[in-house]
């Protein structure tokens, strides 16, 4: 029996030089980079993460991203949503992967977009753990032309008859919904339906702090929206503390870390996971969120957010509750987002390493298939 439920995977088209990174980080720069060479911060903990099955492959390699395919049905993922930067005026980097599948038509797999706009910045890739706010490449809305120029990029995608749409509007996910110009998101409506889709577009807006307020982003013009609770991990357990509360608790980490010896941004899988999914998820107009383990450590040294003993038993136990959010809602709106498939600077996917194998596939797979 077909899954009744979209399972749509986060995919990072990096691992792959790209000249702009040859000249920030040094030739031959990839996402490999860090992962190699991250360290062991404190007793037990997971680094480096080495990829099994597929190795530190290249991106540019149709085999590789066909391997990955079958990987991603073995786990019951439907889609794969390929991050998507365009920063204005016609720049786009790592753009050459998702291409590549545009032009090619392989891997026949079903994908969609998620825009990831927002500027970059040094400290996102400072392994080393030193604070850095160097501008590396800045995130614009230059005007009409520019959002003109990009949603032409847009709809050859959204006409490809692999796009995942929803009630026949093609899935858009905005990584920054608050910067976006109500008026970028308008007009990408607008030319839409003068393409074809007469329903419009399935915005989706990415909320990653508190302040987010789900009915100023529906106002805004967003379908639906997603809570990633990674920016402080347990945000509704944080929230039920209040302002003090949170303050005191963000001394006693650190406090704790420099006694111990451990990163301050550190939690506990076991704990934690079960504020991933809350109430919110229940509402037809959100769309819950999954995370098989984190780790941005390779990223970012010391500074790097973390969770420790995550596990595919205690991944499985996250997606059953992720899934019993969706019981009451419509075919239509029954969508996981999965974060991610193959972030592995993050400490963050489901592809096979040498601790767990497949374990997290078949965690996936197996909490699917008993819904």
């Amino acid at each position: 029996m077909k899954n009744s439920v979209k399972v749509l995977a986060f995919y990072l088209p990096q691992f792959y030089p790209i000249p702009e990174n040859d000249t920030w980080w040094g030739k031959g720069f990839t996402e490999w980079t860090n992962v190699g060479k991250a360290k062991s911060l404190f007793k037990g903990h997971y680094q480096p993460r080495v990829p099994a099955d597929l190795g530190y492959y290249n991106l540019r390699n149709p085999e590789i991203r066909k391997a990955q395919v079958e990987m991603a049905k073995e786990a019951g993922i439907s889609a794969f949503c390929y991050w998507h930067y365009w920063f204005g005026n016609g720049k786009r980097l790592l753009a050459e992967v998702f291409q590549d599948v545009l032009d090619t038509g392989e891997p026949d797999f079903p994908f969609c977009l998620a825009w990831a706009n927002h500027s970059w910045y040094s400290k996102n890739w400072n392994s080393e753990g030193v604070i850095s706010q160097q501008l590396l490449m800045e995130q614009t809305y230059p005007g009409l032309d520019d959002a003109k120029q990009h949603f032409n990029f847009l709809v050859k995608a959204f006409k490809d008859e692999r796009y995942i749409k929803i009630d026949g509007k093609p899935f858009l996910l905005i990584f920054d919904p608050v910067s976006i110009p109500e008026t970028y998101l308008n007009h990408f409506e607008l030319w839409a339906k003068e393409a074809g889709f007469n329903n419009g577009l399935y915005l989706v807006a990415n909320i990653t702090h508190d302040y987010i307020e789900k009915e100023d982003m529906l106002k805004k013009g967003f379908n639906a929206v997603t809570y990633q609770r990674l920016g402080n991990f347990t945000n509704q357990y944080l929230k039920k503390m209040g302002r003090l509360g949170r303050g005191l608790h963000r001394l006693y980490s650190i406090s704790k870390g420099f006694a111990f010896h451990r990163p301050p941004k550190m939690f506990d899988y076991r704990k934690y996971s079960q504020y991933l999914i809350t109430d919110q998820d229940k509402e037809r107009d959100v769309i819950p969120n999954i995370i098989p383990q984190w780790d941005h450590t390779p990223r970012s040294g010391w500074n790097g957010s973390l969770f420790i003993n995550s596990t595919p038993d205690l991944f499985y136990q996250h997606v059953k509750q992720a899934l019993i959010a969706l019981h009451n809602k419509p075919h239509k709106e029954k969508i996981l987002l999965l974060k991610s498939w193959n972030e592995w600077g993050e400490g963050n996917y489901m592809e096979p390493d040498i601790k767990f194998g497949k374990g997290f596939i078949r965690a996936l797979k197996k909490a699917i298939d008993e819904n």
